[in-house]
């Protein structure tokens, strides 16, 4: 297996776009598009992940986060992290993260990163625990506002814990 690992460069989006929709996720080339015009004026760093030069997975470094208690403290915040599922457990998503936080390492000595709070994204939240990341403290967002005791939530992607890793 020979895993390069690149910035996101202005022919990927439609092929990244693609490769989502072959396994029934709609991520649309316009997303992709964005993130070329984000990294080109210094909003966010995306990695590719290639295999033997074909798409496998991405991961981005945005470096002022929209969570509130990351953007008062200049958290980068790792985001829109996915491997495709054919390339799943093989390490990539390792690799993609390892490389995410040595970018973020140049400028900041915190990483954040938010994870889903129901069944779908278990295998994240043991990925980021073994990674060493704690929660914030903060308790679950839901894209506008902290989630109140009390409160009832229809619980979805938007509905989110956030959290943060002292990187060495």
């Amino acid at each position: 297996m020979n895993l390069k690992i690149r910035k996101l460069a202005e022919h990927d989006p439609w092929i990244i776009s693609n490769a989502f929709k072959e396994q029934g996720w709609e991520k649309p080339a316009a997303q992709f598009e964005r993130y070329v015009s984000e990294q080109s004026n210094g909003d966010r760093t995306t990695l590719i992940a290639e295999i033997d030069g074909v798409f496998a997975g991405h991961v981005n470094v945005i470096w002022e986060s929209y969570y509130p208690a990351f953007k008062e403290r200049n958290i980068p915040e790792v985001n829109d992290f996915n491997v495709l599922l054919k390339f799943q457990r093989l390490g990539i998503g390792s690799k993609l993260m390892d490389k995410a936080e040595e970018v973020i390492r140049e400028r900041s000595s915190l990483a954040g990163i938010g994870v889903g709070v129901f069944g779908d994204y278990g295998n994240a939240q043991v990925l980021y625990v073994k990674r060493g990341y704690v929660p914030d403290g903060k308790g679950i967002h839901d894209g506008q506002h902290y989630i109140k005791y009390g409160d009832s939530v229809v619980i979805n992607d938007d509905i989110v814990l956030y959290l943060i890793k002292t990187l060495d």
